[in-house]
């Protein structure tokens, strides 16, 4: 079946959301402009404390990308070669690119089936093996906007003295027991990809923090270790935000919780009208927490062919993920995670962002009333 108004019905993300804010951002693009400054200036600082205020975390450091937050946060906790750090199986290989950027080997615990987070009981499991050598730390990534399973999480970590950090790539927005992600761990990994929930417009990343001693380190890090001009007190690297992309993270974040509240009013719509299907396996959301729903992503045993159905109606769709990190040349390990690898066949990520409408929602579930039957 074929719905041939569908190319309208879905404006791709981020260009929609870049048209939603494109006064604003061209201003915003004209004032660093004019002010000369291009590098760890007033924008910077004052996206750092905006963001802060946000999440409601003491210190926010900005930093060139995800990627970097991560190896940055490792680099803070001297946290490198000879150590080890446990991460989900089922994650974008960038969380397993950072760890190893730091200098770290990475060590994978399998995901709860519902959620697609860290698996207390897995990363337990873990941590009682031989594999527990050198592991240092934890890095609990809230897969798709869910927040894990934290209380279980930080049970595990006080039992094996590991230190549990977040990533928040996919999670800006998302709430554990009333706090926000990226305020439960030691530190947290932010990422504004173009296509995450807060998104510059090229790569741009921060990490959170209580600690003020960290967010020191996290401060001259990000400049080669600069206490003072051309001078390192310690190893760093060039990984700093720059002004442009947080002026215009600044006029974002302005409308970033509104639009948090219509993704999850878009994943309502798609929740009801499949109360009855069987076919689908809809996002769990576990008791207590808020979904930020960068994603929605359903369960479907015949993934493959609903995707091929759905394209042929013009409906954009995309797997996230289709290989484990364990699986994955780069990280190959020779461990068993069944929960991630069967993740990775069933997984589907519908259309899914603040600037789709209730007609869009509709008519991707009309599309999959109509998948044919297996023959």
């Amino acid at each position: 079946m074929i719905f041939p108004t569908t190319s309208s019905l879905f404006p791709t993300y981020p260009h929609a959301d870049q048209l939603h804010h494109e006064l604003a951002l061209h201003a915003a693009v004209r004032r660093v402009l004019a002010s000369g400054s291009l590098i760890l200036g007033a924008e910077v600082a004052a996206f750092e404390s905006e963001f802060a205020a946000f999440l409601g975390v003491n210190h926010v450091v900005g930093v060139g990308s995800g990627t970097d937050a991560i190896e940055l946060m490792l680099r803070a906790l001297e946290i490198g070669l000879g150590k080890r750090v446990v991460v989900p199986a089922f994650a974008p290989s960038a969380v397993a690119a950072g760890v190893l950027r730091s200098g770290a080997e990475v060590v994978f615990a399998d995901i709860e089936r519902d959620t697609f987070t860290l698996c207390p009981e897995s990363l337990d499991k873990l941590l009682r093996s031989p594999a527990r050598r050198g592991v240092k730390a934890a890095l609990v990534v809230h897969l798709f906007g869910h927040p894990a399973d934290w209380l279980n999480l930080q049970r595990v970590a006080d039992k094996h003295g590991i230190t549990l950090l977040e990533d928040c790539a996919q999670a800006h927005g998302a709430e554990w027991q009333g706090r926000m992600t990226g305020t439960l761990g030691k530190m947290a990994a932010f990422s504004f990809y173009p296509t995450k929930n807060l998104a510059a417009c090229g790569d741009a990343g921060a990490v959170a923090t209580h600690d003020a001693l960290l967010a020191e380190r996290l401060h001259l890090i990000r400049q080669y270790g600069w206490r003072e001009r051309n001078v390192s007190a310690l190893k760093g690297v060039n990984s700093r935000l720059d002004e442009l992309q947080a002026a215009l993270l600044r006029v974002k974040l302005v409308t970033l919780r509104d639009q948090v509240n219509q993704r999850r009013r878009l994943a309502a719509l798609y929740d009801v009208q499949w109360l009855s299907n069987e076919l689908l396996q809809t996002p769990a959301v576990r008791s207590g927490c808020a979904h930020a729903f960068h994603q929605y992503v359903v369960r479907c045993e015949r993934r493959d062919d609903l995707r091929r159905h759905l394209e042929k109606a013009g409906i954009p769709t995309a797997v996230h993920y289709p290989v484990p990190l364990h699986q994955q040349p780069a990280f190959a390990a020779q461990t068993s995670c069944p929960e991630a690898e069967a993740a990775a066949c069933t997984v589907l990520s519908l259309p899914m962002h603040a600037h789709l409408t209730e007609q869009a929602v509709n008519t991707v579930c009309e599309a999959i009333e109509t998948l044919p039957p297996r023959c």
